[in-house]
C-alpha cells in the first residue's frame, strides 16, 4: 500500500500555505498525484436574501468569491509546479453547512485527505470541519496544525494504541509513513491486559504486526491517573520530539466525547504536530 492520490483542502486561511507545503512534501515522497480543492461557500439563506438584492450585486459577490478561489488555487498550482509534482485543481460550491459533506465526497477518491487544524483566530465556515471529516470521509485524514508542521513530517512517529477498531484502522492507514519512518513509538496509556483487545502485554501484538511490515517499533506503556489521555499523548509527543501522531478517532461515541470530552477533542484543539486520524 502507498499513497498515490492525495487531496488537500485549499482555503483563504493564513495557515493554508503551510498545509500545501506539507501535502507537496508527501506527494514528492510517494510520487503521488496531488489535488487541490477549493470550496466556495454560499451562506445558508442566500436564496432568500437574493430576492432582495439587485442582480448586479449578486453577480459581484459571486465574481469576488470565484476570483479568490482562482487566486488561491493558482498559488497552490505554482507551488506544485516548482516542486515538479503532478497536480490538478478543483472548485466546488455549496452552502457552508455542506462543506464537510462535499470535501468527504471528493476524499473518497483519494488515499489521503490533508486538512488544517482550525485556528480560533482565523476560522471561516467549518469550525468543526476536522472532526466531521474524520467521521464522514472514509479515508485517513492528516491534520496539519495551524502553526505548521516540521520541515519533513513522518520521521519520528508516535502511534497511540488502545487496541480499538479505530486505532487498528489508523495504523493500517499510516503504514506507508510508518515504513519510511526512522523512529516509531507505540504508546499505550493506562492499558488493562486482555481488555478491549489488548493481549497479555499491551502493545506487543501491534508491535509484532508492524515488525512484519518492516517497521522497527519501540513500545512504551504509560500509567497516568492524574492527567487525561489526550494531554498525556501531547506531552509524550513533545518529550519524544515526534513530528507525527497516529491515532484512531472517536473510540467512544462522538456524543460522549462532545459532552464529556475525550482524547480526540483534546488533540484536535491542542495539537502542535500533524496528526493522522482514522475512524
Amino acid at each position: 500500500m502507498t499513497y498515490k492520490n492525495i487531496l488537500v483542502h485549499v482555503d483563504q486561511t493564513r495557515a493554508c500555505p503551510k498545509r500545501i507545503d506539507a501535502a507537496i512534501n508527501l506527494a514528492l515522497q510517494y510520487e503521488a498525484h496531488l489535488t487541490g480543492l477549493y470550496f466556495v461557500a454560499e451562506p445558508s439563506g442566500a436564496s432568500f436574501v437574493r430576492g432582495y438584492l439587485p442582480p448586479e450585486i449578486v453577480e459581484a459577490i459571486a465574481s469576488r468569491a470565484g476570483d479568490l478561489a482562482n487566486q488561491k488555487l493558482a498559488q497552490f498550482g505554482a507551488a506544485a509546479e516548482r516542486n515538479q509534482v503532478a497536480f490538478e485543481t478543483r472548485i466546488d460550491r455549496g452552502f457552508d453547512v455542506e462543506l464537510a459533506d462535499i470535501l468527504s465526497m471528493h476524499a473518497r477518491y483519494a488515499d489521503l485527505l490533508v486538512v488544517g487544524q482550525v485556528d480560533p483566530d482565523d476560522a471561516p465556515a467549518g469550525r468543526h470541519l476536522p472532526d466531521q471529516l474524520v467521521l464522514a470521509c472514509g479515508r485517513p485524514v492528516l491534520l496539519i496544525p495551524y502553526i505548521g508542521p516540521a520541515a519533513m513530517l513522518g520521521q519520528r512517529v508516535v502511534v497511540a494504541w488502545d487496541a480499538s477498531r479505530e486505532a487498528a484502522r489508523a495504523v493500517s492507514d499510516a503504514l506507508p509513513i510508518l515504513e519510511k519512518a526512522s523512529s516509531v513509538t507505540v504508546v499505550t496509556v493506562n492499558p488493562r491486559e486482555r481488555d478491549y483487545g489488548h493481549g497479555d502485554v499491551p502493545g506487543a501484538d501491534i508491535a509484532v504486526y508492524l515488525a512484519r511490515h518492516g517497521v522497527k517499533v519501540d513500545v512504551q506503556r504509560i500509567d497516568a491517573r492524574d492527567i487525561d489521555v489526550g494531554n498525556m499523548l501531547l506531552s509524550h509527543v513533545a518529550n519524544d520530539s515526534a513530528d507525527l501522531l497516529v491515532m484512531g478517532a472517536y473510540g467512544h461515541s462522538r456524543l460522549r466525547e462532545v459532552v464529556l470530552g475525550g482524547a480526540t477533542r483534546t488533540i484536535l484543539g491542542e495539537m502542535t504536530v500533524p496528526v493522522l486520524m482514522s475512524h
